[in-house]
């Protein structure tokens, strides 16, 4: 049961036409069914995308008068948690996956969230006692849940998607202004804010309870859910993973619609098309490319996994010459920037997908996370006591010395009076260093912080931008709580990165995959951004003189200086400063993002 979800509790009183807006922003996440439950001081709705349970599943799902429900994903272990609750004398009206929810909910309280095997947001309004509106997320912040406080009406407004939550009218689409300089450190604002002021993004594995009159209240939760044991080598170890990824491939393929593959050629990809492909003969699989000969073409690599599986195999070929057309589409449906190239191409990726039938399609993201995938984690291992500010350095778009040189006089003041969000993550990573090691630091941080913000997010709001439900089993619980446990050497060593990952590999993919270099899943701008081409022109056209005097958060002067270097003598560095600054204009434009008084900046911590 794939949704978008939406929903206010407070003094607050939004009309049926104003929720209608706020349901209409998300209708591309669920066209089947739009739905909204409202009383005088709350509501709650949901838009459908139908993926279980065709025939049933109208939401809010109802426990008599006293319990309604919100799901936003997807319930794998379902049939399970209904048995267990009809045995507890509970019935249910049909099969859908998010049905048994009120009756969890009822028998559990708000611990129900902890029995839950699967990728959501909810929201429940429990009406027995006092009116309480609890939200929750899961475990890997799959599914985002968006949220904002007014102080002045004590009301709470939740929605699945930014646009959808600025259409309650009473969140204001002010600049966070810190967040300038978070965004090019890290590529996204990421935690628990957003480059909105005052709006807020649900951790991962967190719940939010508000109740009429109250200010909410975060806690965490943990899942009940346990690994299979690993065993003490790596041999065993790597069979075991393997054994727990085939299960929950296995358990994403259940639906009442297609399911396809997305494989982008690399290790993570691939092994899910395996393992997939094996329980369903001639499985459909994308892979994307681009028209022309460009560096980075991995399509070659998804033909070999295709041949060897018989999948059905669909390459998906973008034209760079209609990236300015697709820069403001993606723009608008991220809801804030994120400086990824690779967004681009999967708002195309997901737009054929949808195209070609399928509701559903299983990706590879999260592997780099819980197996330690990234180059930048083996240059941390090996480096000397000073590894943070090399790997800060490597999440951002530009180093500290040409940020500093991009900003404005009064931005760059404004920075040095509060502090830079790279200093604060250092200091954050060397605390935990001194807790749990480097390595278990580095993993901590990018799963809690970097990895919902930085990919999660942005394949929920692309994919859903084309009603297709993307599902991870590298984030499920059981992987994330496996991944926790491996030793250092089983991540890395001996200059190699996700050992046990690629062990467990050994076997089901071809030759040419396993011993390949990894390289990113990115669109090449270095070579697309060149003077002359489509892509350099249209980031000239939006990065206008005037507009970012106005705006005097970038020095125009040194906006310009990049230009002239990207056209004389390209490089990938500047090429990625030159496309976040570009993806963030279009964002202030897209929703009249208001930045303030340009002389007296104000910053609320």
């Amino acid at each position: 049961m794939m949704c978008r979800i939406f929903g206010y509790i407070g003094n607050d009183y939004v009309d049926p036409g104003r929720l209608k807006a706020v349901s209409d922003l998300q209708l591309a996440g669920g066209p089947d069914q739009q739905s909204v439950l409202a009383e005088r001081n709350w509501a709650i709705g949901n838009n459908r995308l139908a993926i279980v349970g065709l025939d049933g599943g109208q939401q809010p799902y109802s426990l008599g008068d006293s319990i309604r429900i919100v799901l936003n994903g997807e319930i794998y272990n379902h049939r399970e948690l209904r048995g267990k609750l009809e045995a507890k004398g509970y019935t249910f009206e049909d099969h859908c996956d998010g049905s048994i929810l009120p009756a969890l909910y009822a028998e559990y309280g708000q611990d129900f969230v902890r029995y839950l095997d699967g990728m959501f947001a909810i929201a429940v309004i429990d009406l027995r006692e006092r009116v309480t509106l609890t939200l929750a997320t899961d475990p890997a912040g799959i599914k985002s849940l968006y949220y904002y406080w007014d102080e002045r009406n004590e009301t709470l407004y939740f929605s699945s998607e930014l646009p959808s939550l600025l259409a309650f009218g009473s969140v204001p689409s002010s600049l966070w202004l810190p967040g300038v300089d978070f965004y090019l450190t890290t590529k996204v604002v990421f935690g628990e804010r957003t480059l909105f002021d005052g709006v807020y993004a649900l951790p991962p594995s967190s719940l939010l309870q508000a109740r009429l009159g109250e200010r909410p209240a975060l806690r965490r939760w943990k899942t009940l859910l346990e690994s299979d044991p690993l065993g003490g080598e790596p041999s065993g170890a790597s069979q075991s993973l393997r054994g727990q990824l085939d299960r929950e491939v296995a358990a994403l393929l259940l639906a009442d619609v297609p399911v396809s593959t997305i494989n982008s050629g690399g290790l993570d990809s691939s092994l899910v098309t395996a393992l997939a492909s094996k329980r369903q003969a001639g499985i459909h699989s994308f892979n994307l490319s681009y028209v022309g000969d460009w560096p980075l073409d991995e399509k070659i690599y998804a033909r070999e996994v295709s041949r060897r599986y018989g999948t059905t195999h669909h390459e998906v070929l973008v034209d760079p010459r209609d990236f300015e057309k697709l820069l403001p589409l993606v723009a608008e449906r991220l809801g804030q920037p994120n400086a990824d190239p690779i967004t681009l191409s999967s708002y195309a990726l997901f737009e054929a997908i949808h195209e070609a039938g399928f509701k559903v399609t299983i990706s590879g993201d999260g592997a780099d996370e819980m197996f330690a995938g990234y180059d930048r984690f083996l240059e941390a291992s090996v480096a000397g006591d000073n590894w943070i500010k090399p790997y800060v350095d490597a999440l951002g778009v530009a180093s500290p010395e040409l940020r500093k040189e991009l900003y404005s006089d009064d931005y760059r003041a404004f920075i040095q009076d509060n502090g830079s969000i790279g200093d604060q993550i250092a200091d954050s990573l060397r605390a935990a260093n001194h807790r749990k090691g480097r390595l278990d630091a580095i993993l901590e941080f990018e799963r809690e912080y970097r990895l919902p913000s930085y990919h999660l997010r942005r394949v929920d709001h692309l994919s859903m931008a084309h009603s297709v439900e993307v599902r991870v089993p590298y984030c499920q619980p059981r992987i994330l709580n496996l991944a926790g446990k491996l030793p250092v050497d089983w991540r890395i060593g001996e200059g190699k990165v996700k050992r046990l990952l690629y062990r467990a590999a050994e076997g089901q993919l071809p030759d040419a995959i396993l011993n390949r270099k990894k390289q990113p899943f990115t669109l090449p701008i270095d070579a697309m951004m060149r003077k002359g081409l489509p892509l350099y022109e249209a980031v000239e056209r939006v990065l206008d003189r005037d507009t970012l005097r106005r705006q005097n958060l970038f020095s125009p002067a040194a906006v310009e200086k990049l230009l002239r270097k990207q056209a004389t003598q390209p490089d990938g560095k500047i090429a990625l400063t030159l496309w976040s600054l570009v993806i963030f204009q279009l964002w202030i434009n897209q929703y009249h993002v208001h930045i303030g008084a340009s002389k007296q900046y104000q910053f609320e911590g």
